[in-house]
């Protein structure tokens, strides 16, 4: 039944917002470095990997120079165009395409390249191996200002593998066999509403059973603040 819907509002998602597809395309492919696409492999389900799709937003070598694959606030590697395409979060409507095509669905966990992967936790990585990575989901939710929280950590990289990342597997295994028709459609629900209000806290409001994820996290965000 969930990936019927992901089907349909994938699709209609897809037309609806082909003006924004269409303008973005064009205002990529005329500023920056021209590139209106990032692609990038990432670990699907089964293990599988697959070409994820998003807006380029930042300069093409950008994996290889600075912080790696992070990305931090106010990121130098960031283009000018690219900075609203992440804030608004429109970088991400091209994955609508992934969903379509099953290599994803709109809520499960954030796919990963294969080194992030192995940041789950082996019990996790279990768990989320047959599910289809989503375009969004609890991590995407709870972490809202991600690239905001690893600036304020003296070793970002270091935290967004030993920590975060971790933090990720479980929130998504949690997710994973907890999932029903209702709490797919409330986290649909959540992210578009966290696109408009970032800092609201009403996700834990609506997510019954859940675990004390938002007391770990945090006690995660206060554990290594930079001087």
């Amino acid at each position: 039944m969930i990936r019927f819907f992901d089907i349909l509002i994938s699709f209609f998602a897809l037309l609806i917002l082909s003006p924004i597809l269409l303008i973005t395309s064009l205002l990529l492919k005329l500023t920056g470095e021209g590139e209106v696409f990032f692609i990038q492999q990432r670990v699907g389900s089964n293990g599988v990997l697959f070409n994820l799709i998003k807006f380029a937003t930042m300069l093409k070598d950008s994996p290889l120079i600075g912080t790696g694959e992070i990305t931090l606030a106010n990121d130098p590697r960031v283009l000018p165009l690219g900075k609203y395409l992440r804030k608004s979060k429109i970088n991400e409507i091209p994955q609508l395409y992934n969903v379509l095509r099953g290599d994803m669905s709109l809520i499960g966990y954030r796919p990963q390249t294969p080194k992030y992967w192995d940041c789950f936790e082996k019990d996790h990585q279990k768990i989320l191996k047959y599910q289809r990575p989503g375009l969004s989901g609890m991590s995407s939710v709870l972490l809202r200002d991600e690239e905001k929280y690893l600036e304020n950590f003296s070793d970002p990289v270091m935290t967004d593998e030993k920590i975060l990342m971790p933090f990720k597997g479980r929130v998504e295994a949690w997710y994973a066999e907890n999932k029903t028709l209702n709490l797919y459609f409330k986290l649909i629900l959540l992210t578009i509403f966290k696109v408009f209000r970032p800092n609201s806290s009403v996700f834990f409001g609506l997510i019954e059973k859940m675990p004390a994820f938002q007391k770990e996290l945090e006690n995660i965000l206060d554990l290594q603040v930079k001087g």
